[in-house]
């Protein structure tokens, strides 16, 4: 057995098929939502990916036919995890809410992500950081951080640089609108729709198999070197979300979710 699959994870599940890993996000009762310790495990995962020289490929989905709602709001709002949450965000370097995320891109090997249910927040943030999504037509997708006042901070401006035009991105980061698999197709945020979307990602990885190792490697950081933003992007995001947190519309944002008839104060930042 591969040395991957014998590691013990409490919010994953890791198997290996020919050469072929699949990681499954395993929170059920959550849809999958990403707690900490989900943000641990998946980083931890990922480090062991990338120093295994024999994997071919990775498909990353989620258990029950869901992918990910979004980050845990329960955790993160959790008085225990307030100051680990603060310190992601000030710190230099990059924040485990980015590296959970942009892990996945830097991997030595493609990274194909199964998208069913819901793929919303966090999750959406994660999948964008694969090399290829494959969604169930029955996927929602949202960027919903504005909804709960706060902004996308998990690498987006990495993971969505070339993936997405930059109007688009504006707008469902903007609206935090709620969009399916054939809008998402239509604008560019998923690779391929199908009705079978985890036999799909199989067949795609055993196809990349089938090439040299090397040459696939290759192929992946070429790409990704054409569209590698600046570190100070990543530093920005960290910026404006401790802004986010601690301006006044964020509670009031958190109020209208529960009460629409909640009206924002006016603008306080420039």
């Amino acid at each position: 057995m591969n040395a991957i699959a014998t590691y013990q994870y409490e919010t994953l599940q890791v198997s290996i098929t020919n050469q072929i890993l699949t990681v499954t996000l395993n929170r059920p009762h959550k849809k999958n939502a990403m707690s900490f310790q989900l943000i641990n495990e998946l980083i931890a995962v990922a480090g062991h990916i990338g120093k295994d020289k024999t994997l071919r490929a990775v498909i990353l989905k989620g258990a029950e036919a869901t992918f990910c709602a979004g980050i845990d709001l329960g955790d993160l709002n959790h008085p225990k995890n307030k100051a680990f949450a603060f310190w992601e965000l000030v710190k230099p370097w990059q924040s485990a809410f980015q590296r959970v995320c942009l892990v996945w891109r830097e991997l030595p090997v493609p990274v194909i992500a199964v998208l069913e249910g819901y793929c919303i927040g966090a999750g959406l943030q994660l999948a964008l950081a694969c090399d290829v999504r494959i969604s169930h037509s029955d996927c929602q997708f949202s960027i919903m951080e504005a909804k709960w006042g706060l902004v996308p901070d998990m690498g987006l401006t990495q993971s969505a640089f070339g993936v997405v035009r930059q109007d688009v991105l504006k707008e469902l980061a903007m609206s935090a609108r709620i969009i399916d698999a054939n809008e998402g197709k239509m604008l560019g945020i998923i690779s391929h729709c199908s009705d079978t979307p985890l036999e799909q990602a199989q067949a795609l990885a055993a196809e990349f198999a089938e090439r040299s190792p090397d040459a696939v490697l290759a192929s992946k950081r070429i790409i990704n070197a054409m569209y590698q933003q600046s570190k100070i992007t990543l530093y920005k995001e960290k910026i404006w979300q401790l802004k986010m947190m601690l301006g006044h519309n964020r509670k009031l944002a958190l109020r209208k979710a529960k009460q629409s008839s909640i009206a924002f104060a006016k603008r306080q930042f420039s």
